[in-house]
């Protein structure tokens, strides 16, 4: 598979100004989050059951997989910076309705019912309009920064997702102190200055094809490599994400206040870990199939090794050490990608990609419950054996490093 040809008209990655594209990835996975982190005791006071909730953070991921795909043909139709803006200016209007229902939820109490339904709404819209970002963002990369910088360009939006990951939930429990509508309500003004942000600091940018964009297939054999990382990616991240509390229960045999706190210590180091291992790889030159290679390779030792833990501070160093791997293979399989494909297919291959994560965040938790019920280390080893699958996977002999 030879890598198409790029358009003169790129521009080199310093002259791009990636810093919007920053601050909304971030904004809006911090007020993503902060539901993530929320809903537990939200949906005890509205009398919702376990799998209610669960559905309502799961819907997101079900309408990222159905979009991604619609809105990277809009970005090679109506332009990157119009499908950002859309995005964001939907986003923010979403979980402003999402916290006018939790807040008025919380007050009178509807019934589980009906507040499982509004919050399966607002989350929908939603994961709608957040699902622009990543595509547009990927393609304004592929559009302007040339082949051998893209991973180090995409690396620095995983940067900024992590910082999300991190201080999302960690806003959100500070705030909650005082109200659980508090957090909404203030987390939801970030996504409307990120928004704000684009709208003066994005310039327009030319798409760089002067022909008519053209459609992808998910079976195109180039995207073949890229689309399995990326979902195997994702499934790895979500699965760990929902059996961790369990596992801190059953395993760790911790009562309900420690399994709780040691979980989102345990998430705590993954944002960490993310961000640190995607800031390193800004001062690597390596390519994505290496990146791939080794990030693949130390992430599933990293959750074989929490599969034997027996306390909390193993769980975390396994966590970290599997979330620092991961933080290679993000902008890695993005990249990759975007490498493989002509200048005219970029915002449909990012919609690919996309449609490939949100399609393993929707079958990570529910695979990753089911394992579980077998053995609580189960999700953990089978998660291993897949990312070792992918980082061992033999490169085409004209792509090895």
């Amino acid at each position: 598979m030879n890598a198409a040809k790029e358009p003169a008209s790129l521009t080199p990655a310093s002259t791009l100004d990636l810093r919007p594209l920053l601050l909304v990835n971030m904004a809006c996975t911090m007020s993503m989050m902060a539901f993530v982190a929320l809903i537990g005791p939200i949906a005890r006071l509205l009398g919702m059951a376990t799998w209610q909730a669960g559905a309502a953070v799961t819907v997101a991921g079900v309408v990222w997989v159905l979009l991604a795909r619609p809105w990277g043909r809009a970005a090679d139709r109506l332009g990157r910076r119009r499908v950002l803006l859309l995005g964001s200016a939907g986003f923010t209007l979403a979980y402003w309705t999402l916290c006018l229902f939790i807040d008025g939820a919380l007050r009178w109490l509807p019934g589980a019912t009906l507040a499982f339904f509004g919050l399966m709404l607002a989350r929908g819209l939603i994961g709608a309009f957040y699902a622009a970002l990543p595509v547009a963002g990927n393609a304004l990369i592929a559009d302007h920064v040339e082949p051998q910088r893209r991973a180090r360009a995409m690396a620095s939006l995983g940067a900024a997702n992590a910082v999300g990951l991190v201080l999302g939930p960690a806003l959100a429990a500070l705030l909650a102190r005082h109200s659980l509508s508090l957090p909404f309500y203030a987390l939801s003004l970030l996504p409307a200055m990120a928004f704000v942000v684009l709208l003066f600091k994005l310039k327009p940018q030319p798409l760089p094809q002067r022909h008519a964009p053209s459609p992808v297939r998910l079976s195109d054999p180039r995207l073949r490599r890229p689309l399995l990382v990326a979902f195997s990616a994702m499934l790895s991240v979500t699965v760990s994400q929902i059996t961790v509390g369990f596992f801190a229960l059953d395993r760790l045999q911790l009562a309900s206040g420690d399994a709780a706190q040691a979980a989102g210590i345990a998430l705590t180091t993954v944002g960490v870990a993310l961000m640190l291992a995607q800031v390193l790889l800004r001062q690597l030159e390596w390519s994505p199939l290496k990146m791939i290679r080794v990030g693949a390779t130390v992430s599933g030792l990293g959750f074989a090794a929490a599969s034997l833990a027996t306390s909390a501070p193993w769980l975390w160093a396994a966590f970290f050490i599997a979330a620092f791997g991961m933080g290679f293979v993000f902008p890695a399989f993005s990249a990759l990608a975007a490498n493989a494909m002509h200048a005219s297919e970029q915002g449909a291959t990012a919609g690919s990609v996309g449609a490939a994560q949100g399609m393993g965040a929707v079958i990570g938790p529910l695979a990753g419950t089911l394992i579980y019920a077998v053995d609580p280390r189960l999700p953990f080893l089978a998660v291993a054996a897949l990312l070792l699958l992918v980082g061992l996977w033999p490169a085409p002999a004209h792509k090895r490093d």
